[in-house]
């Protein structure tokens, strides 16, 4: 069973032209599967899609084996699929890291002293211990990238959908976030412009081209470094 099937997607924004003109694809349990093409393709509308953030005008979103069609039945969709915005401000409200990250779980029905655990055991295997009661938007850009992601891995989805994920960072912080990215068994969708962070992060890669999604040329193919 695919974990997303997304069918003959059509998409357009009130007043501009469309972005999306039957784009398909699907996603595979422990599939890596890569997304790039220009800027404005639709990339970003494509992972809000697949939460029900958006809705298509026209096609099919399946996830987890059920057809979705109204946001309620995006509820459970985005307990299992998380999303790590482009923008991690975007993404990260609470005043400190460690409230950050704990959010989800707390939602998620989890006490207190379990939250904290999460946060903790989080923090400490990426080795990033130290930001735990830092203030949340004092942090970096590259600190509110781990954290963005941190923030979701908290609530252990099945499905990882990444926006341009190395934005912002400088290139230790794209070793670390390779390093825990390649450590993960999640299923991932990434949406990045970086050949060389999708030749260690994917396993297939698709381009977003005049509204569908297409293989790439065969010498633009990659495989797991």
């Amino acid at each position: 069973m695919s974990l997303f099937e997304l069918t003959n997607i059509h998409f357009g924004y009130l007043g501009r032209p469309p972005v999306l003109n039957g784009a398909s694809f699907n996603l595979q349990a422990g599939e890596r599967l890569c997304i790039t093409g220009h800027n404005g393709a639709g990339k970003s509308t494509l992972l809000r899609m697949m939460v029900g953030l958006l809705k298509p005008n026209k096609g099919s979103v399946k996830a987890f084996g059920t057809e979705c069609f109204e946001d309620k039945d995006f509820h459970s969709v985005r307990q299992r699929a998380g999303l790590v915005f482009q923008d991690a401000d975007d993404q990260l409200f609470c005043p400190t890291v460690a409230e950050d990250i704990a959010f989800g779980p707390l939602n998620q029905g989890k006490t207190p002293e379990q939250a904290m655990h999460i946060v903790t055991s989080l923090l400490q295997d990426w080795e990033l211990g130290y930001l735990q009661d830092r203030i949340t938007h004092k942090l970096s850009g590259g600190e509110k990238r781990l954290v963005a992601l941190a923030s979701v891995l908290a609530m252990e989805p099945e499905v990882l959908l990444l926006d341009e994920p190395t934005n912002a960072l400088d290139e230790s912080n794209e070793a670390r976030l390779v390093e825990i990215l390649q450590s993960l068994p999640q299923a991932m969708v990434v949406v990045s412009h970086d050949p060389h962070f999708r030749r260690k992060i994917g396993n297939r890669t698709l381009r977003l081209n005049d509204g569908l999604l297409v293989e790439p040329a065969a010498s633009c193919r990659h495989a797991v470094a």
